[in-house]
């Protein structure tokens, strides 16, 4: 999309704020992120073109320590490909400071900037449309996780809570108590779902909390966009490490299966094409155990397919609690859209739970060649 002039410059003065080499011929929007503004900056001659992002202060509301841990891994990730002759300019992301230094700048409206170099003549996907591709999706993720094994320095927490379902059941409580748009007693039957299962969730992140499952390095954004590649097909890098933290391994992988592996939308209204792809799950899963068998804890190997259910149960009460709330979270397209969104992953879930013991054994079998 073409900017107007006026934009377009104001784009320019923020832009001249780092350390770019090479001229500014061209600012235009890239993508169609939700939380972000993404642009392209093009430079004149031979010189690095750049990825320029608005950072999202209210979703991220400690946009200096994203960006420090954001350098941190990606620091750590570059001293791994240069000791094994890699190309350090394509094979990970590249943070470029401010000509003062800093990792972002700050506008006079406040508002938060970043610059990445970006990464020419690759390959990006919106969605996992074959096993192959599911595979070097898994694969992609599995690099970056593999590439951080023995990363040690503290990380901030971005987004508080992510992924942890005590937190989740602080804020569901709180609005189950409160009704705010006077809707739950319509949901009373979407409401047991989530509470039959509270003890079976909680349980499982007990395991994380007591450290039977280790804290590692995690991406938490793990959709196959979010993975570059070659003209070859084979994997780059990841890429979008904003919401990277500390926490289970584990939450990565769920949170792929959710789409990787689901037959049907988000948000399908049609139930009958929702379920778990038995056959995606095995590629995601193999491309995934085939970077990081080795490097897993017997537990987490064992509770590897049961993350899928977590991520997915958690993302059922997550769209019924906002639902609840009035939709104040999640955009919504219609009245009854996060209700739409809360029946469309409870099917999946169920087809998750049916399938279960297969779940488990394609990880066994999966884990054995490569460990």
């Amino acid at each position: 999309m073409n900017l107007n002039h006026e934009t377009e410059r104001r784009l320019r003065r923020v832009a001249e704020q780092f350390s770019l080499e090479g001229d500014i011929e061209s600012i235009r929007s890239l993508g169609d992120g939700f939380i972000n503004d993404t642009l392209l900056v093009r430079t004149a001659g031979t010189a690095p073109d750049y990825i320029l992002q608005r950072k999202n202060k209210s979703i991220f509301p400690d946009v200096p320590a994203m960006m420090e841990n954001i350098r941190k891994v990606t620091d750590h990730i570059r001293r791994g490909v240069v000791a094994r002759g890699g190309d350090p300019m394509r094979e990970v992301m590249t943070v470029v400071p401010t000509r003062d230094g800093r990792l972002y700048f700050v506008d006079e409206e406040g508002e938060y900037w970043a610059v990445t170099i970006f990464i020419a003549d690759t390959v990006a996907y919106n969605r996992a449309d074959t096993p192959e591709l599911a595979r070097k999706g898994g694969e992609g993720i599995g690099k970056f996780q593999a590439q951080l094994a023995d990363f040690t320095e503290p990380l901030a927490e971005t987004i508080q809570g992510f992924h942890n379902i005590r937190y989740r059941f602080g804020q569901w409580d709180a609005v189950l108590a409160a009704d705010p748009a006077g809707r739950k007693a319509s949901v009373a039957e979407e409401i047991g779902w989530v509470e039959s299962r509270r003890r079976e969730m909680l349980s499982f992140w007990e395991l994380v909390e007591q450290g039977v499952l280790p804290t590692r390095v995690t991406h938490n954004d793990t959709k196959i966009n979010n993975v570059l590649f070659d003209a070859r097909g084979e994997v780059l890098c990841a890429i979008d490490l904003d919401t990277v933290m500390n926490s289970t391994c584990l939450n990565d992988f769920g949170d792929a299966i959710r789409t990787y592996a689901n037959t049907g939308a988000e948000d399908d209204a049609d139930l009958s094409q929702v379920g778990l792809s038995p056959e995606m799950f095995r590629a995601y899963t193999d491309g995934f155990l085939s970077q990081r068998a080795a490097q897993l804890e017997q537990a987490e190997i064992d509770y590897l397919a049961f993350s899928a259910r977590y991520i997915t149960y958690e993302q059922v009460l997550r769209f019924l609690m906002d639902y609840i709330d009035g939709d104040r979270y999640y955009r919504v397209k219609s009245a009854d859209h996060n209700l739409v969104r809360t029946r469309a992953q409870y099917k999946l879930l169920q087809s998750m739970e049916e399938q279960y013991n297969e779940m488990c054994a394609i990880v066994k079998e999966v884990a054995a060649k490569y460990r």
